[in-house]
């Protein structure tokens, strides 16, 4: 079903419309392409995604952009209404999460830049730590499941074709291993890691400096 005229485009984006002269534009897409479920077909494409740009917005209205990588499927879609997807190991600021958590908002963009072509959700979202799903992801630290608002087929003419080089070696494995990475070996981070993480640093050869992160970074090799 095609979300309402009024319900999904807001005030000010109807006013930039009409200053534009694409009110009538807007709500011809608006029923093309627009659904409040997700279609067979944009499922398809959605599971078939090993990574997704996850946006968010705080309390205060300030928003976020985060990239969430991992296998193969790393968003799954439930049903026709509902999606989850993982929470991994990160830098220990969770400003995605947060948002999530305060505001209970998401959007999602799922991208293939070899065909190219794009999905867009935005929907209500709420995290787990114990949700049925965990096991379907080894590593993850918590799932959030996003309740569908709308999900819609976006225009690629804008996105530039690259070819895939090799998926991230750290993709946690099936028994939710991973490799240690670089930052956490910079020695101004060393004090506020973790125990486990510290002792996985001396394992790796020890802290580096920053520099040295920034030299691994550029090299890809971080």
């Amino acid at each position: 079903m095609t979300p309402d005229f009024d319900a999904f485009y807001t005030p000010a984006q109807k006013a930039m419309q009409a200053a534009q002269g694409t009110e009538a534009l807007a709500n011809v897409v608006l029923q093309a392409i627009v659904s409040d479920i997700v279609e067979p077909p944009n499922a398809a494409f959605i599971e078939s995604r090993d990574f997704f740009f996850l946006s968010t917005v705080d309390g205060e209205g300030r928003p976020t952009v985060s990239y969430k990588g991992g296998p193969p499927g790393v968003c799954a879609v439930l049903d026709e209404k509902t999606l989850a997807f993982p929470s991994y190991d990160g830098n220990g600021m969770f400003k995605s999460m947060g948002n999530a958590a305060e505001t209970g908002k998401v959007g999602l963009l799922f991208i293939d830049f070899e065909t190219p072509n794009r999905v867009r959700v935005q929907g209500d979202v709420t995290l787990s730590t114990d949700d049925p799903e965990m096991a379907r992801w080894p590593g993850a630290r918590m799932v959030a499941r996003v309740a569908v608002e709308s999900c819609f087929l976006n225009c690629a003419r804008y996105i530039h074709k690259h070819t895939r080089v090799e998926a991230s070696p750290y993709v946690p494995a099936a028994d939710g291993s991973q490799p240690h990475p670089a930052w956490k070996r910079i020695d101004a981070v060393q004090e506020a890691l973790p125990e486990e993480d510290r002792a996985r640093t001396a394992e790796a050869g020890g802290p580096i400096t920053q520099d040295d992160y920034v030299e691994k970074l550029m090299a890809g090799t971080s």
